[in-house]
């Protein structure tokens, strides 16, 4: 009976993780670039039971009647990096990029950009799909958080006027390549993780020779999709809620056990 607390109060656990990252897709359908994520459950590993005191038994000495499984746990959050719908903005600092999906497996592509660490003032590079750009007070190019964009000679700095970018990323003002920007393509982009504010960091995956198309005056929306996130979190209330009902019938039977059985003689 007590197995049985832990069994649904461990599940009602896993689901309130699912339910937090359903929470934080919606949130942020309207983010630029955002890539939804997902919960993936497992299994805790199977057990042998066995009846206790039966080790005497000439039919069963072991006192092994079985296996079980005590419940389901979050395994990991996965994220989809599919690509979003591009709207396009008109906007020349806005820029897209739209992946190559030829192959069989995706690999997104992303902006790089510079972030300083504020304990060794070190430049540390990340990644993103957020392309919604400005000038800062020295006219580099940053992100909506103000991070560089780094191109191949580092940050990118712009003359005051109208530069154009190619679809290979090489930016050109008044009839010159300025810089070209540093897009690394992942072949493999469940070694990513995310750090917040759309900055992803790359945890040992093979970055891939770009293949993709840069595109300017357009954006990225983000690829959730509000209907299925909807229908997920219905689901998820309802696995919560019959968990909920279960410990509290088991939670009922406990107390009768204590307070009433116990008392007789």
């Amino acid at each position: 009976m007590i197995r049985g607390l832990y069994t649904s109060a461990w599940s009602m656990l896993a689901n309130q993780k699912k339910l937090d990252v359903i929470t934080n897709n919606m949130a942020n359908v309207n983010t630029t670039a955002y890539k939804k994520d997902t919960v993936v459950y497992q299994s805790f590993p199977e057990i042998l039971t066995r009846r206790i005191n039966d080790t005497q038994s000439p039919t069963n000495p072991s006192a092994v009647v079985g296996t079980m499984e005590l419940s389901s746990d979050v395994g990991e959050v996965y994220t989809y990096y599919t690509q979003g719908q591009m709207v396009q903005t008109g906007d020349r600092y806005d820029l897209a990029i739209k992946d190559d999906n030829t192959g069989e497996v995706a690999s997104p592509a992303f902006f790089t950009v510079g972030v300083i660490n504020p304990q060794d003032n070190t430049v540390q590079e990340f990644y993103t799909k957020n392309g919604s750009f400005s000038l800062d007070a020295n006219n580099q190019l940053v992100t909506g958080d103000g991070y560089a964009v780094l191109g191949k000679k580092g940050p990118i700095t712009l003359k005051t006027g109208d530069f154009t970018v190619d679809s290979k990323g090489n930016i050109m003002q008044n009839g010159a390549v300025v810089d070209t920007l540093r897009i690394a393509q992942f072949a493999d982009s469940t070694q990513l993780r995310k750090l917040g504010n759309n900055l992803v960091m790359n945890n040992g995956g093979e970055v891939a020779e770009f293949s993709g198309t840069v595109i300017q005056g357009f954006d990225e929306q983000s690829n959730v999709n509000v209907i299925d996130e909807m229908v997920d979190m219905i689901t998820v209330m309802r696995a919560y809620e019959a968990n909920q009902k279960v410990l509290q019938a088991q939670d009922g039977t406990l107390e009768k056990a204590v307070n009433e059985i116990g008392l007789v003689r």
